[in-house]
């Protein structure tokens, strides 16, 4: 089975690479862990020259870096469980490129959390799950769990 975990460091993505090892067999199972990091929207005036704001390059290559490193430990739990897994870092819009990926690597399962370091854009469901969902080509396992801070909050 070839699944596709995407991740973005919050506690909704830890549930579901939590998931994967308790719900799926590691046996044949292939995990590529993939986050996606959505380009700088910068846009300078024409009197500006191109690049001129570095501290924003700056800043996309240390969301790169934190990325890489968060992809990276996920597979390597994932290969201590037994799974074949590697992981990726593309810049790209979030929903297009989850889409994208899904498209050119023909995983069998999406999985994702239901919302994202971003906030609880909508009540329910966040926007990038629900587009992944309505979008995708494979089956889509959404983990809806309640962040570690939250559920302090909740238990108070």
């Amino acid at each position: 089975m070839k699944i596709l975990l995407t991740t973005d460091g919050s506690s909704f993505s830890e549930s579901a690479l939590q998931t994967i090892t308790s719900t799926i067999r590691s046996e044949g199972s292939e995990v590529l862990v993939l986050e996606v990091v959505e380009p700088l929207v910068f846009t300078a005036p024409p009197q500006m020259a191109p690049g001129y704001a570095p501290e924003q390059a700056a800043r996309l290559k240390e969301q790169f870096r934190e990325a890489t490193k968060t992809t990276a430990e996920s597979a390597d739990f994932l290969r201590q469980a037994g799974f074949k897994a590697d992981s990726r870092v593309i810049e790209s819009d979030v929903r297009t490129g989850i889409l994208q990926i899904a498209t050119e690597w023909e995983p069998d399962l999406i999985i994702l959390g239901s919302h994202g370091r971003r906030g609880i854009e909508k009540f329910l469901l966040g926007s990038v799950a629900e587009s992944v969902a309505r979008h995708a080509k494979c089956s889509v396992l959404i983990v809806r769990a309640i962040p570690k801070a939250a559920a302090a909050v909740q238990a108070a």
